[in-house]
């Protein structure tokens, strides 16, 4: 029982959530950026049409700088939640994208195997129901 009035005693970091947003918006930018300049070759290259590869390309940028400049906006304020859970929103979508792009032979593959793209959807995932929520 004292173990647990000392855990009750740490005080509460309302910055935490930046532990995991800078790292996932980072990637995210720098993935979208090494897409630039977009190329019918490189689209091809992974077997997708160019309207999929500028949308994956924009939407990466996009998402990583909308994940960061979220975070920036004042705790109570909708506009910077709705960017975060929308970022978060857009991010799930291009991991699944990319998940099934490398038709995986089962979940379980991608649960045991697949676990930056995994990471990286559960911490989209992770702001599309928190937001930019610290309580």
């Amino acid at each position: 029982m004292k173990f647990i009035s000392y855990v009750r005693k740490i005080p509460e970091f309302k910055g935490a959530n930046w532990l995991i947003r800078t790292p996932i918006g980072i990637v995210f930018i720098l993935q979208g950026l090494s897409k630039f300049p977009l190329s019918i070759d490189d689209a091809q290259a992974f077997g997708l049409p160019m309207t999929v590869w500028f949308s994956a390309a924009w939407g990466e940028l996009m998402s990583g700088i909308g994940l960061l400049l979220g975070g920036t906006f004042i705790s109570g304020d909708r506009v910077g939640d709705l960017l975060t859970r929308f970022s978060g929103i857009v991010i799930c979508c291009i991991m699944t994208g990319v998940i099934l792009i490398g038709e995986p032979e089962s979940i379980w593959y991608v649960l045991l195997y697949d676990h930056l793209h995994l990471m990286l959807f559960c911490g989209g995932l992770f702001f599309v129901l928190r937001g930019n929520r610290v309580k």
